[in-house]
């Protein structure tokens, strides 16, 4: 019944009018008082727009690689870097501040935020070092990196994996045969 249009009442009237199936006893009770029919929405789902997601994408369009590292996690509670900016356009626009000049001030504070973090991770580095301790990991990683990292035990379990290696070698005996038949089959009729 899921293909017919209507509801659970518009239907069973189809299938019974059609003698499709038997008349229900519940069938005359609910024509006389039918179920209540609630209005439905638009099919199209309206997206939600925020003031500053505007000044998100012109962030991301000048920092493509932010994209990556900045990523949205549902456990933090600091934002990510892209809306901080936007806010930062906004409140800096409410103050009266053209949006040229908002949008460089906010960039700038974000350029000198990465910075200063960079620089933070430099000096601790250097710091265990001297205590002769081993750094600390990276507070800030690069999630690229991290992915490569997660990729690299598959990567290098396929070179020392015995039955991937009793795969390679069977390819490579059937190539070796392969090649043998051509060298040895060439030069009977040609």
């Amino acid at each position: 019944m899921s293909f017919m249009k209507g509801d659970l009442l518009a239907k069973t009237r189809k299938l019974v009018k059609g003698l499709a199936k038997a008349e229900p006893v519940w069938l005359k009770a609910m024509e006389r008082a039918p179920p209540v029919t609630f209005p439905r929405a638009d099919s199209k789902l309206k997206t939600i727009s925020l003031p500053e997601d505007v000044y998100i994408k012109k962030f991301f369009a000048k920092h493509p690689d932010s994209k990556h590292e900045d990523a949205f996690k549902f456990s933090d509670f600091d934002a990510p870097p892209a809306r901080i900016f936007g806010w930062r356009v906004l409140e800096l626009k409410e103050q009266g501040v053209t949006d040229e000049q908002a949008m460089a001030v906010a960039d700038m504070e974000y350029r000198t935020e990465r910075k200063a973090r960079k620089k933070a991770y430099t000096r601790l580095k250097q710091i265990a070092r001297l205590q002769g301790k081993r750094p600390p990991p990276n507070p800030y990683p690069c999630p690229i990196k991290e992915i490569q990292a997660e990729e690299k035990k598959y990567i290098n379990e396929r070179f020392y994996d015995p039955e991937v290696r009793k795969i390679l070698e069977k390819i490579k005996a059937e190539k070796n045969a392969e090649m043998q038949e051509r060298m040895g089959g060439g030069g009977n009729g040609w």
